[in-house]
């Protein structure tokens, strides 16, 4: 049977020249990166060198790179160690209702530590307003923590405009760029962030592995306590051929983002065209008006349970929503932009990729439409 991916933002596969580059530390590279010998010095190098080709991603210095076991531990290192150096119960942060779970339990878990939290909402489109944050801003806000880009509907948000709140009242500012890190740019400058969480295996590099931005001069406390590893911050003997992947990763997503970019939108572009052609009325577009990731397409499909849909083609890879919510949850981010649970359930999220081809979409949308045509029926 021939399979169609079009999962992309719950995982990627590796790519063969990251699976080439680890290859060796699971088998010649082996020395643990603290020792002092050879092989110790041969592993410390590599994570150095890592660490360069991420940086060189984000436009930050190396010694601004955090490794971390995945973008759930990044967001917790950035919220709940920023947290940590407050008094118990004495500090404001706000979130908005478009995160991440990474974000949200987070955010919970210091709501029933005392902490205050406030939930910015966002408008129909999935945009969440600059000037909204700004009025949930307090003088004790020790964080603002607004994703980049969403993994359901792919908007991506103005964190400049934000980012630019923050710095004017002195408050720390987060962003979780997992879905946007090696897809647009992401040049922590331009964004004017503190912190910024990556997820290695979002942009086809290995699982279990990533890294969070952390601006110089920016003090976190530890999350884990162990060893001084990563400038005390993550103690750990470090995944040396994961972060080598992550590294390599990176290294392709900054030497072709732009070319693959325009590929991916020109194949949602399709996808969407093919979809429309085949029913009675337009199929709604999660934040069509907004800018998104460039592959990303979050399609309302009318009158049909979208879950149910997916069962009729086995044959394609897609989902509903975020890999990362529970099964039969309603999605968080599709309530934040207004849909009703009815409508929510008629939502599917069709995100390709580097490997994707027109064949793969042409294919893709026959399926849906069959798919939809006996749902209806």
């Amino acid at each position: 049977m021939r399979q169609v991916y079009l999962d992309y933002n719950a995982t990627t596969p590796v790519a063969s020249s990251v699976f080439e580059a680890m290859r060796p530390f699971f088998t010649d590279h082996y020395g643990n990166p603290s020792s002092g010998h050879a092989l110790g010095r041969a592993c410390h190098e590599a994570i150095d060198d890592a660490r360069g080709m991420l940086a060189t991603l984000l436009g930050s210095d190396a010694d601004e790179i955090v490794f971390t076991g995945c973008g759930t531990e990044s967001n917790n290192l950035a919220i709940l160690g920023t947290f940590q150096q407050s008094k118990p119960g004495q500090g404001h942060l706000v979130v908005s209702a478009l995160e991440h779970p990474a974000v949200a339990k987070p955010a919970e878990y210091l709501r029933q530590c005392g902490f205050d939290v406030s939930v910015v909402g966002c408008n129909a489109q999935g945009v969440v307003s600059p000037s909204d944050v700004e009025a949930a801003c307090r003088p004790d806000t020790s964080l603002v923590s607004i994703m980049h880009a969403n993994n359901e509907i792919g908007v991506i948000q103005p964190i400049r405009e934000i980012s630019e709140i923050c710095r004017a009242r002195n408050i720390r500012f987060h962003t979780d760029a997992a879905q946007s890190v090696g897809k647009i740019r992401t040049f922590v400058d331009e964004l004017g962030v503190d912190l910024l969480t990556v997820a290695g295996h979002k942009f086809y590099g290995p699982k279990g592995v990533g890294a969070l931005y952390v601006r110089r001069g920016i003090g976190l406390n530890p999350v884990l306590h162990g060893a001084d590893h990563e400038c005390g911050l993550r103690p750990g003997t470090e995944n040396v051929a994961s972060i080598v992947g992550l590294g390599r990763a990176a290294l392709l997503a900054a030497k072709g983002m732009d070319e693959a970019s325009d590929r991916m939108a020109a194949l949602r572009d399709r996808l969407l065209a093919l979809l429309n052609s085949g029913v009675n009325e337009p199929v709604q577009v999660m934040g069509g008006q907004s800018p998104r990731l460039p592959n990303t397409l979050s399609v309302l499909f009318p009158g049909v349970i979208a879950a149910r849909m997916l069962s009729r083609v086995p044959e394609l890879c897609a989902s509903t929503g975020s890999a990362c919510h529970s099964s039969g949850q309603a999605s968080p981010i599709l309530a934040a932009i207004g849909l009703s649970g009815n409508d929510a359930r008629s939502v599917m999220r069709l995100s390709v990729g580097w490997y994707t081809t027109e064949d793969d979409i042409d294919y893709a949308a026959s399926l849906l439409l069959g798919a939809w045509e006996e749902e209806k029926a």
